[in-house]
């Protein structure tokens, strides 16, 4: 009978961690913030308010509090996955509208946000089988959100460059559209202006070591959720990205360049917990290069 207790005390252990993580994680929103010399010697400060894979449902008051309770930045840059389900277009708009930066808002979209969710098969997800991006899909509301977005004052950066005037500091910005469903047009990369301070934005980190090469200075990305399911010794179970599971999340240095993977602030519906991975909103304090 010894096995029985055993067994029951698993099957135990493994629905508190469940019930944790759907009610209690889940839900249990956290600031980062992180100083980053990386501004060019003599640059006046810049701070970056960094949000991703918000997942945002026609209800979801907690979430859109936290939103509203983030402090302003200079910049802020949304790297996609915004819409849990279509018919969030209107709610995401609004949570987002009071964390426009002073200077610049910026956004990019992800898988989720041009097609609908499904389920998902956990085992297959997890077995690391979720598929590549290319299985038919329901489309969402990708058009409606984007000029939802511009018109209360966002820039979308759909495989384009613009650039921003901080304080008297130049700044080359590029974003990319998701690489994870080959939407990314690798004929916007290259800099114009090498001198200026670069920064890159994109759904999934997948393509910044080759952002890094072309002399961007930081690359913001989401997408992986930080493997929203980690394990302590572990990290990650799934990331989702080709790149190594200790990148997916938080602040990799790529030789002189940073990238920042957010874990994001929201889960697919389908897919409602986390474990040892809070949702989170990060603010990057940018500061001069020591000389």
């Amino acid at each position: 009978m010894l096995w029985l207790w055993i067994l029951l005390a698993v099957l135990g252990a493994g629905a508190l961690c469940v019930a944790y993580g759907v009610l209690v994680e889940r839900v249990w929103f956290r600031l980062n913030r992180h100083r980053l010399d990386i501004l060019p010697p003599g640059s006046p400060p810049l701070s970056v308010l960094h949000l991703s894979d918000l997942h945002m449902l026609g209800r979801q008051r907690r979430k859109a509090r936290f939103l509203r309770s983030l402090p302003a930045a200079d910049v802020t840059v949304v790297t996609g996955d915004l819409l849990g389900e279509p018919a969030a277009v209107d709610p995401v708009v609004a949570a987002l509208h009071g964390v426009r930066g002073a200077l610049a808002s910026y956004f990019v979209l992800g898988s989720n946000d041009y097609f609908a969710p499904r389920p998902l098969n956990y085992l297959r997800y997890f077995g690391g089988l979720s598929g590549n991006g290319k299985r038919e899909r329901v489309p969402g509301r990708a058009g409606d959100l984007a000029a939802a977005l511009q018109a209360d004052g966002w820039t979308h950066l759909r495989n384009r460059r613009t650039e921003l005037a901080a304080n008297g500091s130049r700044i080359e910005v590029l974003g990319l559209d998701d690489p994870h469903i080959h939407r990314q047009d690798s004929r916007a990369i290259p800099r114009r202006h090498p001198s200026a301070f670069g920064l890159a934005v994109v759904h999934s980190p997948d393509p910044a070591p080759e952002l890094a090469a072309f002399g961007y200075d930081l690359v913001l990305s989401g997408h992986t959720h930080g493997g929203q399911v980690r394990l302590p010794l572990v990290g990650a179970l799934v990331t989702n990205c080709s790149l190594p599971r200790r990148m997916a999340r938080g602040l990799t240095r790529l030789g002189r360049a940073v990238l920042h993977v957010s874990s994001g602030a929201g889960t697919s519906k389908y897919a409602p917990f986390r474990f040892l991975c809070r949702p989170e909103a990060c603010l990057l304090e940018l500061r001069p290069a020591p000389i």
